[in-house]
């Protein structure tokens, strides 16, 4: 996915970030994060949609990488939602998230409404 852009592609950083877990933790939290949406999706806590969407913040809030997190955890998001028998997301209809504009004002906001529990403007925005 990454690996002719950055030569640090798919290793954790190593170093911390104004977001994201203290990087010494991210195996750890990543590990957590995999056991939690198998439980979600075995004692059917969710629908297929919001497991994803909850996957994809708390993927986003560990923050794995120096850069491309938001592009990763669409991408698992998605391949979980269909795994579940969803369809992909359209994450506010294909425009450009990486460049500063209105949309991705929108999904940074979503973000941080999934952070204070309410998850229902991420779930809005990815099918948007």
């Amino acid at each position: 996915m990454f690996g002719n852009i950055w030569k640090w592609a798919g290793h954790y950083r190593k170093a911390d970030r104004n977001i994201g877990v203290h990087w010494p933790l991210i195996s750890s939290q990543l590990e957590l994060l995999c056991r939690e949406a198998t439980a979600w999706r075995e004692e059917k806590v969710f629908t297929a949609d919001e497991l994803a969407i909850r996957f994809h913040h708390k993927l986003v809030w560990i923050h794995c990488y120096p850069n491309g997190n938001g592009r990763h955890a669409r991408l698992a998001s998605d391949l979980l939602v269909m795994e579940l028998g969803g369809t992909r997301f359209t994450w506010g209809g294909g425009t450009d998230l990486e460049s500063p504009n209105d949309v991705r004002k929108c999904y940074i906001d979503s973000l941080k409404a999934a952070d204070q529990h309410d998850h229902r403007a991420l779930l809005a925005f990815a099918r948007s």
